[in-house]
């Protein structure tokens, strides 16, 4: 991975509802020699990332408006195997007014939403109608999530349902085996077929980094995924021992970065899993603001998966705007 000088980015701009999505990712063909050639220094990354937390706002009107920001980025989430539709309407009621109309005064914050609400496909259709006319986007995962281990037809009709049941953003998980086993055709083939699968749908494509061994595998996944036509590149599920980690963010972004040189194409990023205090927040703003740039502080190019940030976000913008040791107006959890 090449370097660059390293630069703490500007303070974002007031949250907005979501923006249009991004252009489409058309993929490109394989390229074997670009994917041999490209090896991380884990020492290197792993030193850089522990130095972001040094770099986080100081003062506190400015650290509300990154935590601010970060609200509107988070895929507000529930894949329990208990999840009800009353509780994804409930869940959805959170992704409308995430935050209390008197915090939000306090800050001197216009209308803030999540940037979307992820689910199992049985739960499309409630989310749908909770959400109605919010504009919020519906996310399914997809493809066995999250092991990925169901018969290949099976995966491809599951991304098609949900689809065809209303979700316009795709999570699927890759077959982590074909990087372990470095079979990078197999898993452009399986890639590009899943994009295939979701037609008008945004693919994020999960690369489960927590089960790929090294950062060599997953900058080589990252390339991989992006030529095969993925939207998003994302971390994790949230159910492997190791989910995401700020080395692994380092070098996936600085994967989409080299992508961008070399077809001009914007990718999306999603870190999820372990995601859960606002500092965490504060920690992946900084390193997408380095690598990226301010573009992946909006919510077409950059998602948190998280379904417990929001609680611990809205925890500390009380602390700012009413004084430590405040009772908080409202906690979202979830």
């Amino acid at each position: 991975m090449t370097r660059r000088e390293n630069k703490t980015p500007a303070r974002p701009a007031s949250p907005a509802l979501p923006r249009l999505a991004h252009a489409r990712n058309g993929g490109l063909p394989l390229d074997t020699g670009w994917i041999a050639s490209t090896r991380v220094n884990r020492p290197a990354a792993e030193r850089h990332a522990a130095g972001l937390a040094a770099r986080r706002p100081a003062d506190p009107a400015t650290e509300a408006a990154w935590l601010l920001r970060a609200v509107g980025l988070i895929d507000l989430t529930t894949l329990s195997g208990d999840d009800t539709p009353g509780r994804v309407r409930q869940l959805c009621a959170k992704a409308r007014a995430p935050l209390g109309a008197d915090l939000r005064k306090a800050l001197g914050a216009g209308p803030v939403t999540t940037a979307a609400v992820c689910v199992y496909h049985e739960m499309i259709a409630p989310a749908l109608a909770a959400l109605e006319g919010s504009g919020l986007p519906v996310a399914a995962v997809s493809t066995g999530f999250p092991a990925g281990l169901s018969p290949f037809s099976t995966r491809l009709a599951e991304i098609e349902a949900s689809v065809a049941a209303g979700a316009s953003e795709i999570d699927i998980v890759i077959s982590r085996r074909h990087v372990l086993l470095a079979d990078w055709q197999a898993l452009y083939d399986e890639v590009a077929a899943f994009r295939a699968a979701c037609g008008p749908a945004h693919m994020k494509a999960i690369l489960a980094t927590g089960e790929l061994g090294t950062l060599t595998n997953v900058a080589r996944a990252s390339l991989v995924a992006m030529m095969a036509g993925a939207d998003f590149i994302k971390t994790s599920t949230g159910k492997e021992p190791v989910n995401a980690t700020l080395p692994v963010g380092l070098t996936m972004c600085r994967m989409i970065r080299a992508y961008r040189e070399a077809t001009g194409v914007d990718v999306g990023f999603k870190p999820a899993g372990g995601i859960s205090t606002a500092p965490d927040a504060l920690d992946w703003l900084v390193l997408v603001g380095e690598e990226l740039g301010p573009r992946w502080q909006e919510p077409d190019l950059f998602r948190f998966g998280a379904s417990s940030l929001l609680g611990a976000i809205e925890r500390r913008l009380d602390e700012i705007a009413f004084g430590a040791g405040s009772t908080p107006r409202r906690h979202a959890t979830g």
